[in-house]
């Protein structure tokens, strides 16, 4: 069964068009790679199927079912923006993210975050930027959803926050579940991506299988990447 699916999925604002006509099919069990330059139509692509907009044209479907409460309660969304409200605790966040989220698992947060040393009686806004970066992972990869849409999660961290975040990811998301990761820092995501996408002017350009790029160009999906995005 397709995970997400999009059918004509086309994108206006106003003049602009940010999707362009996309058709698309995805499958569970799969980390893959929503890659292209800055307005390429990816963080579009990610809110309309979070419901955060609507679309011009086209259809959205996740497991089958057109995008309202029923697939909003499958998909965690990590947005590129900090949403950790800093006056809370740790433990007052992880208490609100309980009740807001039925399928928070708080066992699985609280394990993950023990690697940190971090007291939950500690206030948010004493945190460094990278463990914050590492907190919104946590709560997001602690739902049991059937989606996750991770926007820019490695961007502004040093290259040790990377390697904690991807390790995180890569142990700790469902193996039924389908991972759209978007990001500008392909190098340090391509060991573990299985897909990529490559949007550009809000088409989707190519959509295959990371060995499959790499045996049929003889290039890393990096090297392909700026080769098809070169200024």
């Amino acid at each position: 069964m397709n995970r997400l699916s999009c059918t004509n999925l086309t994108k206006r604002y106003g003049r602009l068009t940010a999707l362009n006509g996309i058709t698309l099919e995805l499958q569970p069990g799969k980390i893959i790679g929503l890659l292209g330059p800055n307005g390429s139509g990816k963080t579009t692509f990610i809110k309309l199927f979070n419901g955060l907009l609507q679309p011009t044209a086209g259809e959205l479907l996740i497991d089958g079912m057109p995008i309202g409460p029923d697939t909003k309660a499958e998909v965690a969304y990590l947005p590129d923006n900090d949403f950790l409200p800093e006056y809370m605790t740790i433990k007052g966040f992880l208490d609100y993210y309980e009740d807001f989220f039925k399928d928070f698992d708080r066992k699985r947060a609280e394990k993950l975050l023990e690697p940190l040393g971090l007291p939950l009686s500690q206030k948010i806004k004493t945190c460094s930027k990278g463990t914050k970066e590492k907190i919104r992972l946590i709560v997001t990869l602690s739902r049991r959803a059937k989606v996750y849409f991770l926007d820019e999660p490695i961007a502004g961290v040093d290259p040790a926050a990377r390697e904690y975040i991807l390790k995180t990811l890569v142990e700790n998301y469902a193996e039924d579940a389908v991972v759209i990761l978007s990001t500008h820092l392909i190098s340090d995501v391509e060991p573990i991506l299985d897909d990529v996408l490559f949007i550009k002017n809000g088409n989707i350009v190519l959509h295959e299988e990371t060995d499959s790029i790499r045996e049929r160009t003889g290039k890393s999906v990096d090297e392909l990447f700026r080769e098809e995005f070169r200024c």
